[in-house]
């Protein structure tokens, strides 16, 4: 695009501003009411610290007060940037927030569930008073909590120094997303073809991958992605992604590692060739 100046000649200055396609990861977040304290019991127990910095959508079934639910989220580091088209339109739009389109069918969210920290250290206080009255036997010290994942119920999160890696050992089915903040996400399974697996660190699957595999989530850009058998409809690091027809054909049902090299973009190495 060429400038003009006031006298009609050509400005040699560089354009001000230049479009790019490149895929953005984000989370929607759906709201049933518009009760802002349950909202915010809710994410106390979802979220085990305030920041994430995860980009979302506000896809809300029911009327809101859109400024104030917009911040109780930014106070739980959560960054809303649009709102799914429906009850919140108006509302988006005098908030100049953008308006995304409706999606057909809903996918399956997958809640990650972790043993509460305070059980685990009134148990270790227990057993160091204990061992403390037996002067032949040291104390313990704390032990870190074992991370597990569950479907079904979502248990109290544990805290920030905590969160290390998460491992679902289920296989990942069409429909469902597995979406894990704060550490590598480890599947022993496979993902099968409509699943997606997503986290802000490195991934890594030790069965067949043919969904949606997404590591570096919140613009990591030295996350990883390691598959044992590699045949994803879209792979993703740190926000640069590559769809299935354009993934290089060497690769495909091999173990590969996948990463990110600045100047290069998506790096796709066999991991079993000598």
């Amino acid at each position: 695009m060429t400038v003009l100046e006031n006298n009609n000649q050509a400005s040699s200055a560089a354009p001000a501003l230049a479009f790019y396609g490149k895929m953005l990861t984000f989370s929607r977040l759906q709201f049933s009411t518009d009760d802002l304290v349950a909202i915010e019991a809710q994410l106390a127990e979802t979220l085990s610290n305030k920041t994430s910095n995860i980009p979302i959508l506000i896809d809300s079934e029911v009327e809101q007060d859109l400024s104030a639910l917009v911040e109780l989220l930014w106070s739980w580091g959560l960054q809303p940037i649009g709102v799914v088209t429906g009850k919140l339109d108006e509302q988006a739009r005098a908030q100049r927030l953008a308006i995304f389109p409706a999606d057909g069918k809903r996918i399956e969210r997958i809640l990650p569930s972790k043993k509460a920290a305070p059980q685990v250290a009134k148990v270790a206080e227990d057993k160091n008073a204990d061992l403390a009255n037996n002067k032949d036997t040291p104390a313990i010290n704390d032990t870190a909590t074992e991370t597990t994942i569950s479907d079904v119920t979502a248990e109290s999160l544990v805290s920030t120094e905590q969160i290390t890696s998460l491992i679902y050992d289920q296989m990942l089915r069409s429909g469902q997303s597995l979406n894990h903040v704060g550490g590598d996400l480890i599947l022993t399974n496979s993902v099968n073809s409509g699943a997606e697996a997503i986290t802000d660190n490195s991934l890594h699957i030790y069965g067949r991958a043919q969904g949606r595999l997404v590591a570096g989530a919140t613009g990591d850009k030295d996350a990883r992605i390691f598959c044992q058998v590699f045949n994803p409809s879209l792979v993703s690091v740190a926000g640069t992604y590559c769809l299935r027809d354009n993934l290089p054909e060497h690769v495909i049902d091999k173990s590969v590692q996948v990463r990110f090299i600045e100047g290069e973009g998506l790096v796709f190495t066999v991991m079993d060739e000598t």
